[in-house]
């Protein structure tokens, strides 16, 4: 199979001849040692030191500054679809998820060696007698395709070296990073009179990706935090309620339409930095119904934010409404859809993508999901808007790519390891296509 490979990674190959502490999902390629620290909520984070491994039963974005110290991450629970996998991920540590038992088999300090590529932990530090190989870059002609690859972006930290690539633009830049930063939930900053330090500290952030990318678009997706994550914001206790089931709870254009004060104070943030950087685009989350895009859409006109030729409105499409009346969708007034193919696969197939034992039937690619998606991508050409993905299959599915591709996708947003894997396989599409002069 082929291997994708992150910038200064090393990936691991074969499997490590040695005893197996612990066995999950590889999450993230790569190899590491180091001391475990366990954590058991985001009060403990500032246990993790530079160079240890991070144990967690989950991770959640308050996790972030942790994961940024750590070597490597196990956790307990979750599919390649979950934070801890994502964040690793563009972080390019290894990481191991749903590993079951991890925070009650190794016990805090302990030396361990994870193998991010094959989904193991091993007790002790494991020689590296194997054989590595890193990304290395090819000279000559640059790749140019006429469907665009964008990137999924979350850490500031990573903009000015992504940003270098041969990338066009951010198909993904996720709010939760940037308000987990920040630290305090909304609700509280308003009453205690700090919106505009909530508006300044998110324009901060926002401008950063806007400016590294400039003119080339950043499509921002407004928050998508859940019920639970915002109880973990200092003040958020106050303002949230305890759901039985925050990933099909208070979330997305729901929160907006009913919790406008807090989504003005974004939207404050955007039209901040649109003053300065227009390549700055908007993306809205978990759209349950038509009539809450049109109501979400209304309030961001009357805060000035209104479609024209260089600020374009986009909705995620990963609720299966979504797909069922994409068209009435499209006709309240978007420029184009971007499919979150995690949370449709999960929706679609009653799968909790979490879920470690159910890991194996998520797959992106089952029958009833790439109707799904050939359905989203066909409706929006036809109807001459723009269709993107920014999911987590097209950077594991080469071959799911290339049937976004046939069915005329305009864009395919993924992980920054594979951006240039990825446009290889779109001008090879392309090419037998006859898409190129």
């Amino acid at each position: 199979p082929v291997t994708t490979i992150k910038e200064g990674v090393t990936e691991v190959k074969p499997e490590i001849a040695a005893p197996v502490l612990l066995s999950g999902a590889p999450a993230s390629p790569g190899l590491a040692s180091g001391p475990a620290r366990l954590i058991f909520d985001a009060s403990q984070i500032h246990k993790v030191k530079e160079g240890d491994i991070l144990v967690a039963e989950m991770t959640t974005p308050d996790f972030v500054p942790a994961m940024k110290r750590a070597v490597a991450i196990v956790t307990d629970r979750g599919g390649r679809t979950a934070h801890a996998a994502i964040v690793s991920r563009e972080l390019g540590i290894p990481c191991v998820v749903g590993a079951d038992r991890a925070t009650t088999t190794v016990a805090d300090g302990q030396v361990i060696t994870v193998d991010g590529s094959h989904g193991k932990v091993y007790d002790g530090k494991v020689a590296r007698r194997v054989e590595t190989s890193t990304v290395t870059h090819m000279l000559g002609d640059v790749i140019e395709t006429r469907t665009k690859v964008y990137v999924n972006l979350t850490q500031p930290e990573l903009v000015d070296k992504v940003a270098s690539r041969h990338v066009d633009g951010v198909g993904l830049l996720r709010a939760e990073f940037m308000v987990a930063r920040i630290g305090e939930h909304p609700s509280y900053m308003i009453n205690q009179g700090r919106s505009n330090e909530f508006i300044d500290k998110l324009a901060d952030g926002l401008t950063t990706f806007a400016r590294a990318f400039n003119p080339r678009p950043v499509v921002y997706r407004t928050t998508d935090f859940k019920t639970n994550e915002y109880r973990a914001l200092k003040g958020g206790e106050k303002y949230e309620e305890v759901e039985e089931n925050p990933m099909l709870g208070y979330r997305g254009a729901s929160r907006y339409i009913t919790n406008v004060e807090t989504f003005k104070l974004e939207l404050a943030a955007i039209k901040k930095v649109r003053a300065q950087y227009k390549n700055l685009w908007v993306m809205i989350p978990f759209v349950r119904t038509v009539n809450e895009l049109a109501q979400t859409i209304t309030i961001m006109g009357k805060e000035g934010l209104k479609r024209s030729g260089d600020f374009k409105i986009w909705m995620m499409v990963e609720v299966p409404s979504n797909i069922i009346l994409l068209e009435k969708f499209i006709a309240v007034g978007i420029d184009g859809i971007s499919i979150g193919s995690n949370d449709l696969t999960q929706l679609t197939l009653g799968i909790d993508r979490d879920s470690a034992k159910l890991a194996a039937k998520f797959d992106e690619r089952d029958e009833a999901v790439m109707w799904s998606l050939e359905r989203a991508v066909k409706i929006a050409r036809k109807l001459g808007i723009s269709s993107s993905i920014c999911g987590q299959a097209p950077s594991d599915y080469p071959e799911l790519t290339e049937k976004l591709v046939e069915w005329g996708i305009t864009s395919v947003s993924v992980n920054p390891d594979v951006i240039d894997h990825t446009r290889e396989i779109i001008a090879g599409v392309e090419k037998r296509l006859g898409m190129h002069d």
